[in-house]
């Protein structure tokens, strides 16, 4: 076993998450002390005691709260995460974002006021590597986004 380090914050999930699967939807607010991932739908407030990991196919309406977060579906509302968070190129965020500091993918969209936390600039990245059935010719969309650092 290798102790290289692990670059994404998807691979450092660590302890056994709480999932919510593709197709499941759930109205309510949700609290766990651990990892989350979300593959469906759920409208509420949420307070994630570790890492938030929402695929493509995931939409959450309400304010999130988490200690680091990897994006990749849609969130309406308000995101708040204390260190980490990592936009996919799939992802659309309509709301205010709070982070320590963050790194969107080329093609993902951002509609909201950005604070960051620690300073850092906003890192921008391309998407490397590729997903199931995902074909090797990109269609990049329009990128919005109003930033600020705190």
């Amino acid at each position: 076993m290798s102790d290289a380090p692990k670059r994404r914050l998807v691979d450092q999930l660590g302890v056994s998450p709480t999932f919510f699967a593709d197709g499941c939807r759930f109205t309510g607010d949700v609290e766990t002390t651990g990892p989350l991932v979300v593959c469906g739908v759920i409208r509420g407030d949420g307070r994630v005691g570790g890492a938030l990991s929402m695929a493509a196919t995931s939409e959450w309406e309400g304010e999130i709260h988490a200690q680091a977060a990897v994006v990749a579906g849609r969130i309406t509302g308000r995101l708040v995460i204390e260190h980490k968070l990592e936009v996919g190129a799939t992802a659309v965020i309509r709301a205010d974002i709070v982070a320590g500091s963050i790194a969107v993918a080329k093609g993902a969209v951002i509609d909201g006021q950005v604070t960051i936390t620690s300073g850092q600039p906003i890192v921008r990245f391309e998407e490397k590597r590729r997903r199931a059935g995902q074909h090797a010719e990109a269609v990049e969309p329009q990128v919005e986004r109003r930033a600020r650092t705190a």
